[in-house]
């Protein structure tokens, strides 16, 4: 289904957290490419961080932003593959389980349809998810800047 022309466009504020153990702010270009869409898409960046991937670290942040009413919606790059670092999908169960929170099933299913035109069945090793808490969406999206494009342009 595509946008509906005829309603009002309403930026909303997006925070980005780049989970990773090896990039840092000036090699960031994952979180770089999520900052130039979410401005180009007129929608207004919130916040923006690096975490290592550390559960508990990860789900402190999402809690700190999800209860912070200017930020809207959270875009998580990273943490989402199958090593024993990767625990983006963790932290996210934490947040869920911290109060109000529930999976969005959906965005995981089409990101790894979208994902399967690129990449074909290398997109299994992919654990993208999406949960809402406390009224605050949170999509994580793998760290490949292949990923986060796919991610951003063909669902967020």
């Amino acid at each position: 289904m595509a946008v509906d022309p005829t309603r009002e466009f309403k930026p909303i504020n997006i925070a980005v957290l780049t989970v990773s153990d090896t990039r840092g702010p000036e090699d960031d270009t994952s979180g770089d490419i999520l900052v130039e869409r979410i401005r180009s898409a007129g929608h207004k960046l919130a916040a923006r961080a690096l975490e290592k991937d550390d559960a508990m670290r990860i789900a402190s942040r999402l809690n700190n932003w999800i209860d912070d009413r200017s930020v809207d919606c959270v875009v998580i790059t990273g943490g989402t593959g199958l090593t024993g670092r990767d625990v983006t999908p963790e932290a996210l169960e934490r947040v869920k389980q911290s109060g109000e929170g529930r999976d969005i099933p959906g965005f995981g299913e089409l990101f790894r349809w979208i994902s399967y035109q690129t990449i074909g069945t290398s997109t299994i090793q992919s654990r993208a998810c999406a949960i809402v808490a406390r009224g605050t969406y949170v999509f994580a999206l793998p760290g490949s800047n292949g990923a986060v494009k796919d991610g951003w342009d063909g669902i967020l």
